[in-house]
């Protein structure tokens, strides 16, 4: 049997993915991506795919990543099978104790993922402000664009989030950014 984890927020949201769904529905024809970059914004993986270190910040247990963290130093920026770091998860989740553990060991910011999305873009994407701030603070680029084109502020007017807007614009983000769709 397989053991999968449906990362949806704590907030009362249904996971991604095979466990339910979230948002506007609109793959086109052909798979032509209309709504389809906003659809599923939280991850979902096997255990058996994550190192300890991306399995602690999936659960925002802030010692179990401070003890890995002291063993092995190496492991702060390292990816899973879908190019994820521990940030991402801890973004995508809603942990801002972890993502402040993790940039205050100076772990790099911008690192994509395999759908070229950045921590921060996970952060807006799953409407995780406080994580988003963490980010931003820290230098994170807001101008960062995915595979779709979507940049965080397309993320964050999508839902309608006028507080992360404000505060991506307020740090940079490019007002004129064009996507692909």
């Amino acid at each position: 049997m397989k053991n999968i984890f449906c990362f949806g927020g704590d907030k009362g949201r249904p996971p991604s993915g095979p466990c339910g769904s979230h948002g506007k529905t609109g793959v086109g024809p052909e798979g032509e991506a209309g709504d389809s970059a906003f659809l599923q914004p939280w991850y979902h993986s096997r255990k058996r795919d994550l190192d300890k270190i991306h399995q602690a910040a999936c659960a925002g247990d802030v010692a179990k990543v401070e003890q890995i963290l002291s063993l092995k130093r190496k492991v702060l920026d390292g990816r899973d099978r879908k190019k994820r770091t521990a940030l991402h998860l801890a973004c995508a989740n809603g942990h801002p104790e972890v993502v402040t553990i993790l940039v205050d060991r100076k772990c790099k910011l911008n690192v994509p993922d395999s759908e070229k999305r950045t921590a921060l873009i996970k952060a807006v994407q799953c409407q995780e402000e406080e994580c988003a701030t963490i980010l931003l603070e820290h230098g994170a680029n807001p101008n960062h664009s995915d595979i779709y084109g979507n940049t965080a502020l397309h993320y964050a007017v999508y839902h309608e989030d006028t507080s992360i807007t404000e505060k991506l614009l307020s740090h940079g983000a490019n007002i004129e950014a064009v996507n692909k769709v």
